[in-house]
């Protein structure tokens, strides 16, 4: 099996805080994996120190099976989709022109930009005539569909969700729900995404990371999860997270 993403020992410290302890973990090709905990826990910092947006204090991030080069970021950052929750359209942008930002920058030609965004927008359920609509003529579902499509324009390998679904309601968020995993079943990639949520962790991931206090508590799949939790702790939170 191959992992696109890997922690080697790592470390982040902020003043006297460790936010990240001797972290230790592989992301497998073209699977989901979700990471869930609490507030402070170290999870959207794991996903900013693999975008190259925050460096560790201690340790190597291995992506793509190099040891992130800071110096060329924007290259990596090219192969990486990311999507964050309320999705940060440009709002003097239209669907289009937001879609489609990073090929025109990237010199794609018209005939494969209009042949990947007819694809995206196909399989997330936009309609060809929300291209001329600008971000406040839309709902948050809709935009959230238009951040995905934005993020995966260029067809990452990697793609990082920070609880990029986190405000929907809970209807629009099923519907998100099912076409990300029909994204996925059509273009598989490896997807890292941070989520509070338990249930969505279950429902999307093939494999759940659960961290407290920056220490991964246990890593493996929802049944293993379910039915071996690693410590008290884990079967606290997975208890707690289950009633609400």
């Amino acid at each position: 099996m191959s992992f696109p993403v890997m922690f080697k020992n790592i470390s982040k410290v902020y003043g006297d805080r460790k936010i990240l302890n001797e972290v230790n973990i592989d992301f497998p090709e073209n699977k989901i994996t979700a990471i869930i905990g609490k507030s402070g826990s170290g999870k959207s910092t794991l996903l900013k120190i693999i975008n190259g947006l925050v460096a560790p204090t201690s340790g190597e991030v291995i992506v793509f099976e190099k040891v992130i080069d800071y110096k060329k970021l924007n290259e990596l950052r090219l192969r990486i989709g990311y999507s964050v929750q309320g999705t940060t359209l440009f709002p003097h942008l239209n669907v289009y022109d937001n879609i489609t930002l990073l090929a025109c920058l990237n010199k794609w030609d018209g005939k494969r930009i209009e042949d990947r965004i007819s694809s995206l927008m196909k399989l997330v359920n936009l309609p060809h005539s929300f291209r001329k609509k600008f971000p406040f003529q839309l709902s948050g579902g809709e935009q959230q569909r238009v951040g995905i499509c934005r993020a995966m324009m260029l067809n990452p390998p990697v793609f990082l969700l920070d609880e990029a679904f986190g405000a929907l309601d809970p209807a629009t968020k099923s519907e998100i729900h099912f076409e990300f995993l029909k994204i996925q079943t059509m273009e598989p990639r490896t997807v890292i995404m941070v989520t509070h949520d338990l249930q969505e962790a279950f429902r999307l991931a093939d494999r759940i990371v659960i961290i407290d206090g920056g220490v991964i508590q246990q890593t493996g799949s929802k049944d293993e999860i379910m039915s071996k939790p690693a410590n008290d702790f884990v079967k606290k939170f997975v208890s707690s997270q289950l009633e609400t």
